[in-house]
């Protein structure tokens, strides 16, 4: 097969078939940018749920002089009762769980309430007897709350343990929400691609029916006469799979690492290393969506 003589056709097909092959570059470098901004926010999704679920703390909150709720009967959790909590925790039953704990009484929650909620026209209503006394417990492993809330729920002057990945799992649940929607337009996006592709192929071969016709009188393989068509679909999707990796290297760059990450340092944020990962992934993924699809395409025309 000459190498000179197939690229010829490749590139008469290109010219050809010009703003074809501007439509499938884009679909391409859309849903190609949707696909890596999508595993990029599953992974950012993940990579939060690492830093954050080992950060999140189990509270133990003491009754209060108005609370009726838990095991409270509207009377503060006495001494004896914050010191059974504290033993218990300090005991050869919790303590293997436990890496750190301390204590924060009703005027260390008042001083964090109010700095929490400083801008809020409530806070002058909040006294400090209004807030519960509180044993914040970091576990080894966050995934053994379930141990705490058993053995403390029930212990008398407790109004309840509460396990903080509780709060985070609802903004994870929308955030992954939020990326399935992301994948699944670029999946419908890739559908798109994928048809844009065959039909322009299949519009190529139309427009050069003659030629394939002389090809096949003269004895050139279905090889040589598919391989021109392949490569036009390739080049067409390369050049979108390019633009697309381009595209998510600067959302990473200019967006993530010197916007979010200079905003919000507590936060953990992918970085360039895992957009070095999925860039490569997609440019694969194009051509070889590209490939299959054009590959399809062609042997269905010569078949008809």
């Amino acid at each position: 097969m000459r190498l000179g003589l197939v690229m010829g056709e490749v590139g008469s097909g290109l010219r050809r078939n010009a703003s074809m092959v501007v439509s499938v570059v884009l679909v391409t470098f859309i849903s190609l940018t949707f696909v890596g901004t999508a595993i990029l926010m599953q992974m950012q999704i993940n990579q939060m749920k690492g830093y954050w679920y080992d950060r999140a703390q189990v509270a133990v909150y003491l009754c209060t002089e108005t609370d009726n709720t838990g095991n409270c009967t509207g009377a503060k959790a006495t001494e004896d009762q914050r010191d059974q909590v504290e033993e218990l925790l300090k005991g050869p039953t919790l303590a293997p769980y436990i890496e750190k704990t301390y204590f924060q009484d009703q005027q260390q929650a008042f001083v964090r309430f109010k700095q929490q909620f400083k801008d809020a026209p409530t806070t002058e209503f909040v006294k400090p007897e209004y807030l519960n006394e509180t044993f914040w417990v970091n576990l080894k492993n966050p995934s053994q709350a379930d141990v705490l809330q058993e053995s403390l729920s029930k212990v008398a002057g407790v109004q309840s343990v509460m396990d903080q990945r509780g709060y985070l799992q609802p903004i994870f649940n929308l955030l992954n929400a939020s990326s399935y929607t992301a994948i699944g337009i670029a999946a419908l996006m890739l559908i798109a691609a994928v048809l844009l592709i065959a039909t322009t192929i299949r519009l190529s071969a139309f427009s050069r029916r003659r030629e394939l016709g002389i090809m096949r009188l003269v004895g050139a393989s279905n090889r040589f006469i598919q391989t021109p068509f392949v490569l036009e679909g390739v080049i067409a999707a390369a050049i979108g799979a390019v633009l697309a990796g381009g595209a998510i290297t600067a959302v990473v760059w200019f967006f993530v690492r010197n916007y979010l990450t200079k905003r919000f340092s507590g936060v953990a944020f992918i970085g360039m290393s895992d957009a070095a990962v999925v860039v490569p992934a997609v440019i694969v993924i194009g051509v070889v969506l590209a490939a299959v699809s054009a590959s399809i395409a062609i042997r269905r025309y010569l078949k008809v």
